[in-house]
């Protein structure tokens, strides 16, 4: 039974990230294997927490996923593990809505019957942290709640006298704290985190915290907290074995899916491009911003989500690769975009300060950069049948952007028709599907729907 621990928070931005990937990376340093994994539809921490374990973070949704899914994702992904560090998404209690708990961090955490470790941002606070921690102990009785660690502590008078009140009123330990410092925040840009891949000390940012974590935290007790669980293991779900089992099926006669990869597309669930393994692709990856063509024997494309806009020169500047991708769409090659993939194939980006880069040219319309953030789970539900689709069928995604897509043809057939993630009111167009070609803003974990991954190479085959 693989030990496992939730990192969760009072509310966004009080050090969960840091906190999690510096205690990921000091128990690697003590030669534990730690598998992490990231509450909600998050890409950029999951990619921090990769570079701290040196393994594929794991997204873990149990409003994209049903809770079966949500199991057998975090069994798949542990198996080989000491240990499981889980990063939460907001507050622990804040979810899809305002009444019930799906989504949260915290029904996570009774899911998988893992310890809770709580952060608490006392930086302006004293006494009346203990009043804080006090609340959310006794707001839900069922969530496994084990302890807490301060950050952005004044001193270390501040730190022995909060956590002295806080194991007062609640009777549970403060791990430790850590201080307030500069060098512990990572930095931050509109889509939030700047993602590892862009960081040029990535592992020194990460190196840091752990450094903080070993000196600051209560590394032993910490561990005897994820280890004393009542967590019993179930037998691996469909999907799991759907992973394992369809792995037989990958051979040199296997068609080749080039995935884009670089400092432009980074925004992949892992778990899609396993499961595309298991069900016989392999995988090729490619660079949009430096390389000229796609792999040798390219069958079907991705071109996954990311930050274009950061890079649209770059990505202006390499003509071939456009070519290569417009190429590979005459000659009927299947091709599946997700938002920065999206925007890539369209005519241009206009960039934030209103330059416009020439873009794919694949669909037709500009994405404009602006100020106003889509955020927001969807249901998505196919307009017609696609190599990827069969038509009404219902998926469940969610969307994250600044952009919007301006000049799009009214007789253009979209991808889906988009509900709001409660399935009640308007419903709205997004993306394309013209042949081979299916480009949205939507991101789906194909997790939560495996023949997706059977579909998309079935479709390379043809």
């Amino acid at each position: 039974m693989t030990a496992r621990l939730v990192i969760a928070g009072t509310h966004s931005s009080v050090g969960k990230t840091t906190i999690a990937a510096g205690l990921m990376a000091a128990l690697r340093r003590r030669g534990l294997i730690v598998q992490p994994f990231k509450i909600g539809p998050d890409y950029i921490d999951a990619g921090h927490h990769s570079a701290a374990t040196g393994r594929s973070c794991r997204n873990l949704d149990t409003w994209m996923m049903p809770p079966q899914a949500v199991r057998s994702l975090f069994t798949h992904a542990s198996r080989d593990a000491d240990i499981a560090i889980i990063e939460g998404v907001m507050g622990v209690y804040d979810g899809v809505g305002y009444e019930a708990e799906m989504g949260s961090t915290a029904e996570v955490a009774k899911l998988l019957q893992a310890p809770v470790i709580l952060i608490l941002d006392v930086s302006k606070l004293a006494r009346s942290a203990a009043a804080l921690a006090l609340g959310y102990q006794r707001f839900d009785p069922d969530l496994p709640l084990a302890g807490f660690i301060l950050n952005r502590v004044g001193s270390r008078q501040h730190g022995a006298g909060v956590a002295a009140a806080i194991e007062k009123a609640t009777d549970l330990p403060v791990l430790g704290w850590l201080p307030r410092a500069e060098s512990l925040k990572f930095p931050e840009r509109h889509l939030g985190l700047v993602p590892v891949v862009e960081t040029s000390n990535e592992f020194a940012l990460v190196e840091a915290a752990g450094e903080a974590v070993m000196r600051q935290l209560d590394l032993d007790r910490i561990l005897a907290l994820g280890r004393n669980t009542s967590f019993n293991r179930e037998p691996e779900g469909s999907m799991a074995a759907f992973a394992s089992d369809l792995r037989l099926n990958s051979g040199c006669d296997s068609p080749i899916l080039a995935v884009a990869r670089d400092e432009a597309f980074h925004f992949t669930y892992e778990e899609n491009l396993e499961l595309l393994q298991a069900a016989g692709a392999r995988l090729a990856f490619f660079s949009p911003l430096r390389d000229t063509a796609l792999p040798d024997g390219t069958a079907g494309v991705i071109l996954s989500g990311g930050f274009p806009e950061v890079h649209a020169t770059r990505l202006a500047a390499n003509v071939s690769m456009k070519q290569a991708l417009r190429n590979a769409h005459e000659r009927g090659l299947p091709i599946y975009a997700e938002c920065g993939g999206f925007m890539y194939l369209t005519e241009a980006i206009i960039d934030f300060n209103g330059c416009e880069h020439c873009m794919v040219g694949l669909l037709p319309g500009r994405s404009v950069m602006s100020k106003r953030l889509t955020l927001g789970y969807r249901l998505a539900r196919a307009v017609g049948a696609s190599w990827l689709f069969a038509s009404g069928e219902l998926v469940r995604g969610h969307e994250f952007h600044y952009s919007h897509w301006e000049n799009r043809p009214a007789d253009l057939p979209p991808a889906y028709t988009l509900l709001p993630s409660s399935g009640a009111g308007g419903a709205w167009a997004d993306g394309a599907c013209v042949g081979n070609l299916l480009a949205s803003y939507i991101h789906l974990n194909f997790w939560a729907k495996p023949e997706l991954a059977e579909r998309f190479v079935a479709a390379c085959r043809g």
